[in-house]
């Protein structure tokens, strides 16, 4: 979506008060960017977006008084956690403003059962709290724990370390309950529960502004992060798929990762790794380690690496497990080799999964990620690709596609391209009411953009829509 008549930033602006506005294009610049040029395409596509400024509400209050401000004046609102987002989500594609939400921080609630946050209260510090006051943490989180927000998860993520035992956020329990702001001439403020959750989450803003989150807690841990060896990258995922099946181990990650990528990428870890070694990566319960160690030995993999054993000095130096996976694995790559990229996709089974490693290779190194998925242990695909032009991944994708692999598009920024959540008239209907004006994150939902959009078309989503999951 494209601005079709200048806006009057300044008069949006007088009606903000002494609500804190940034203006300075550079600052500007760098809070309309998230994760985006993970993606070759969307790097192309993207690199020129910016805002005109940058709102910061203090208060609820402050949300709903610069809401009310850009439904007067027509100016596009995009909402902004810490950006750690990979698919532009977070990126004001029709200028106006970026309303950063990282001065919501507080802890409203919690008790050993649930916890209520503010949009922008970090997910390592809720745990610490929670910890703290409880003995409690979140039942996954993304690989970006320490910098990324609650409202920024629910807003745009999908699951992460914790997943292979609790599945997503799509999964009902996995949110309680969110707090949402609409965008009308006098914004209201929602509390949306049930299936109503659906309409709001994973749905980059474009329907209200998620102001509070209440999510599950679950028992806390003093979490081992575990690196295991394997000869080949098929050992790998066949002892990550065998270990994801054992009930009485408690584990919160479970990453297969190809050789050469955890030597070459995980540079502070190097000295436990070979060249030539494929790696699982894992994060298990204190009292699941005895029989971690026997499974992995049974199994024929070696024990590179145990933080409960590591040295002091190891300790300081060597970042947590959670931060070699997901797409943590992506931004060590990219450190070392700037041209890689890489897709997400799915595979229904081990064979599938080989067959496409043996059809890539190291064109494209294998990263799974292990997640129970509708009640089934699965492989997510986080594989980096080696990127040679916008055709060749095509090709790729087609090759997913053609095996029966589910492939959610990385390379494009709308829900319903990235295949990650299919809106639906329902969700459509809920816009058209709390977004009238169409001006919150304009260009990110195809089924608003385009009337003719197909709602049935047939394609699979990782995140059910309304009418799946049995809502009018």
């Amino acid at each position: 979506m494209t601005r079709t008549a200048p806006l009057d930033i300044d008069a949006f602006r007088r009606d903000l008060g002494d609500i804190p506005v940034e203006d300075n294009p550079k600052l500007v610049l760098q809070k309309s960017r998230d994760f985006y040029w993970y993606s070759p395409v969307l790097k192309r596509q993207l690199d020129h977006v910016t805002a005109d400024l940058v709102v910061t509400p203090r208060t609820i209050d402050d949300v709903v008084t610069t809401l009310a401000s850009a439904h007067r004046h027509g100016v596009p609102v995009t909402p902004r956690g810490a950006g750690t987002g990979n698919y532009g989500q977070a990126m004001p594609l029709s200028g106006g403003a970026v309303l950063n939400l990282a001065g919501l921080t507080k802890v409203v609630a919690s008790s050993p059962m649930t916890v209520r946050a503010e949009a922008g209260a970090i997910l390592a510090r809720i745990d610490e709290e929670t910890r703290a006051a409880h003995g409690a943490e979140m039942r996954f989180h993304p690989s970006t724990y320490r910098t990324a927000t609650i409202g920024g998860f629910v807003a745009g993520g999908s699951g992460g370390v914790g997943s292979i035992r609790w599945g997503g956020l799509r999964n009902f329990g996995n949110i309680i309950s969110l707090k949402v702001v609409t965008c009308e001439a006098s914004p209201r403020i929602l509390d949306i529960e049930g299936t109503d959750i659906l309409k709001v989450a994973h749905a980059y803003g474009t329907n209200g502004i998620i102001v509070e989150a209440e999510v599950p807690l679950t028992a806390g841990y003093d979490w081992v992060d575990v690196l295991a060896g394997f000869d080949t990258i098929e050992d790998a995922v066949r002892f990550a798929r065998n270990v994801a099946l054992q009930d009485g181990m408690l584990l919160k990650e479970i990453a297969p990762i190809a050789a050469p990528v955890p030597h070459d990428y995980f540079v502070r870890h190097q000295k436990f790794i070979r060249k030539d070694q494929s790696v699982v990566v894992m994060m298990a319960a204190p009292q699941a380690m005895a029989a971690l160690s026997i499974f992995l030995a049974h199994e024929k993999g070696e024990m590179l690496y145990r933080s409960d054993a590591a040295s002091e000095e190891d300790l300081k130096r060597l970042p947590p497990a959670y931060e070699l996976a997901w797409n943590h694995t992506t931004l060590r790559g990219l450190k070392v080799d700037p041209s890689i990229t890489y897709l997400q996709t799915q595979y229904p089974d081990l064979e599938t999964l080989k067959k496409i490693i043996a059809l890539l290779g190291d064109e494209m190194p294998m990263h799974n990620e292990m997640i129970r998925f509708d009640g089934r242990v699965v492989f997510s695909g986080l594989p980096i690709v080696r990127f040679s032009t916008e055709e060749r991944l095509e090709e790729i994708i087609r090759i997913h596609e053609d095996n029966g692999c589910l492939v959610f598009n990385p390379h494009r920024y709308t829900l319903e391209e990235g295949g990650m959540k299919r809106s639906d008239p329902g969700q459509l209907a809920f816009k058209r009411e709390a977004d009238p004006k169409g001006i919150l994150n304009p260009g990110k939902m195809i089924a608003w953009e385009n009337p003719d959009f197909d709602f049935a078309s047939g394609k699979a989503w990782l995140f059910s829509g309304l009418q799946s999951a049995g809502a009018d």
